[in-house]
């Protein structure tokens, strides 16, 4: 029977489970889940966080990480300053980041700050410059490209949790903890 689990990465642990590039070690999967043979469908970079979904079921993994099955992945992002709305129809629209336009997504600007627990260490804060955040859903997921689509207008992510994937929610998860998907989780998964 396959194995599908979600996990809250917490910032600065790889998205893998052993780091042989390093020569002094890091944090990786293995220091928070137990389990052998499961692998991360798709990636978080190690200072991104939030959700990740691992499986041993290779037609999820293949299904959910190929581009040619574009599904959804939410994110909150902070960002340096408050972006007018003229850069936020530019990421809804697609932007060029290293002679690729990016598909449409769906971005807004967040009226509050999720309720999500302290950074560590700490986003750096100015005081001559505010931030705000963000909510981008995207239906592709090349590398780093929310930091580089937010970039390509102008205003730097400083802070990237990644809160759904599909219909699967990080809801109650807190960093560094993981579960099985639930039936009803698993069975919308398989319908994908």
């Amino acid at each position: 029977m396959y194995q599908y689990i979600i996990f809250n990465k917490p910032y600065n642990v790889l998205s893998q489970f052993t780091d042989s590039e390093s020569a002094s070690p890091r944090p990786t999967l293995k220091d928070y889940i137990p389990i052998t043979d499961v692998y991360p469908v798709g990636r978080l970079d190690r200072d991104s966080e939030g959700l990740m979904l691992l499986t041993d079921d290779g037609r999820v993994q293949h299904r959910l990480s190929s581009p040619e099955f574009g599904h959804s992945r939410s994110y909150w992002v902070q960002v340096e300053r408050i972006p007018p709305e003229s850069a936020l129809e530019q990421l809804r629209q697609g932007v060029m980041i290293e002679n690729y336009r990016t598909k449409k997504a769906t971005v807004k600007l967040r009226s509050e700050e999720p309720q999500l627990p302290p950074r560590d260490p700490p986003v750096r804060f100015r005081k001559t410059v505010p931030t705000c955040w963000l909510e981008m859903t995207l239906t592709e997921g090349k590398n780093r490209q929310v930091r580089r689509m937010t970039a390509a207008v102008g205003f730097p992510t400083l802070r990237l949790v990644r809160f759904s994937i599909a219909h699967l929610q990080l809801e109650s998860l807190a960093p560094g903890e993981w579960r099985h998907l639930t039936a009803t989780e698993r069975s919308e998964l398989l319908r994908l």
